[in-house]
């Protein structure tokens, strides 16, 4: 998965989406094979994320299937984690959507099984996305759904930032002392690219995710050079909700945000451009959990998102990249317009792909983001 654009196809299927009416019009043109024992009945449990609107995606799977949806919405991938590990005594969720870097922590932890690829429809997803880091043992345990990024939002009035100017270090700049919004861990990776290119690192950045004492070496440096940068940050977000109100009614003029941060905002004068080290890439999916009571209807919505009008409704909702092949056929110009601002050049080459990220490593991130908070 190298995020690279072909020239002569400028709106690839790594088009951004964003809600639009007429995606929600195509899903009863291609019907999915839903099995008759549960065709007019039946419930899933699904643990999805938090300041999204899912509903219409929702009611037309229940009209289409029988199906109902209870949703249990979360704000970040650690609580998700938390609530499966309750879950699991109480099966009271069937399916989870964490980050494929994040999977380790949900096998590690024995709450996650395989899904049976002839249940899924998975030749309709587009190959690049079905990639080793979802296999345990030769078994499937990620289905991926969005893909995106985290980069710069920023106000175009107060803070204008233009692609090959625009780098992670402005988040630290005294410029915008103040005025920054972050997510701690992410922000403190963005620190140690920075030295790392600055040179000022006794080893590459990607080492920290590798042994402990990498990382508490590498992270020990970012860690003292961020909090030398403290002032700038107004607000440390850890949800969509947190981040967007950080810059409605806190009054911050830069971020390093999730794109779907930067697309809510469109309206209210910000823009999303990838900093000239790279955006961060994020690919997220479904986990089928093991103590999940509802597998049939489980694997009924894997189907239903795995066709080009589901899996565009889908990332439309989230603000996000579809991952089945056709999808991104169904974007309208709007879309391709926000792709093209945030992406110019050989910005979709550069993505850094956050790297497989064990329980070991969630814990020890975990404490580097409390104490620079405290700092």
């Amino acid at each position: 998965m190298t995020g690279k654009k072909s020239s002569d196809k400028p709106f690839s299927r790594r088009s951004f989406l964003r809600n639009s009416a007429a995606l929600g019009l195509g899903l009863a043109a291609s019907p999915a094979r839903v099995s008759r024992a549960f065709s007019s009945s039946g419930e899933l449990n699904y643990m999805g994320w938090s300041g999204y609107k899912f509903d219409d995606i929702f009611q037309k799977f229940t009209n289409k299937t029988g199906i109902r949806i209870n949703f249990i919405d979360q704000p970040d991938q650690d609580a998700m984690l938390a609530q499966a590990r309750l879950a699991a005594q109480t099966a009271a969720a069937d399916m989870a959507e964490p980050s494929i870097d994040r999977l380790p922590g949900w096998v590690d932890n024995d709450l996650v099984q395989a899904w049976d690829d002839g249940n899924i429809s998975i030749d309709a997803y587009d190959k690049a996305f079905l990639t080793q880091s979802g296999m345990v043992k030769g078994r499937r345990y990620f289905l991926p759904i969005v893909w995106g990024t985290e980069a710069l939002t920023y106000s175009i009035k107060e803070a204008p930032e233009t692609y090959g100017m625009a780098t992670l270090g402005d988040l630290f700049d005294p410029r915008f002392t103040g005025k920054v919004t972050l997510r701690a861990h992410s922000a403190l990776a963005a620190m140690g690219r920075v030295l790392e290119e600055q040179g000022k690192l006794p080893k590459p950045w990607l080492d920290s995710y590798k042994d402990e004492a990498s990382m508490r070496q590498l992270w020990d440096i970012a860690l003292a050079e961020a909090v030398k940068h403290k002032a700038n940050v107004a607000q440390f977000w850890s949800s969509e909700n947190d981040a967007q109100s950080a810059f409605r009614t806190n009054g911050c003029t830069l971020g390093l945000t999730w794109d779907s941060t930067a697309q809510n905002l469109a309206n209210d004068g910000f823009g999303f451009i990838a900093p000239k080290e790279g955006a961060f890439g994020w690919l997220q999916g479904y986990v089928l959990l093991k103590a999940a009571r509802n597998v049939e209807q489980a694997q009924e919505w894997a189907k239903f998102i795995a066709t080009p009008e589901g899996s565009a409704a889908y990332a439309t909702a989230f603000s996000a990249n579809p991952t089945v092949s056709g999808a991104i056929d169904l974007v309208d110009a709007k879309v391709k317009e926000f792709y093209r601002r945030a992406y110019p050049g050989d910005a979709l080459s550069k993505i850094w792909w956050w790297p497989a990220q064990p329980g070991w490593f969630v814990t020890l991130r975990s404490e580097y983001a409390d104490k620079w908070r405290a700092a």
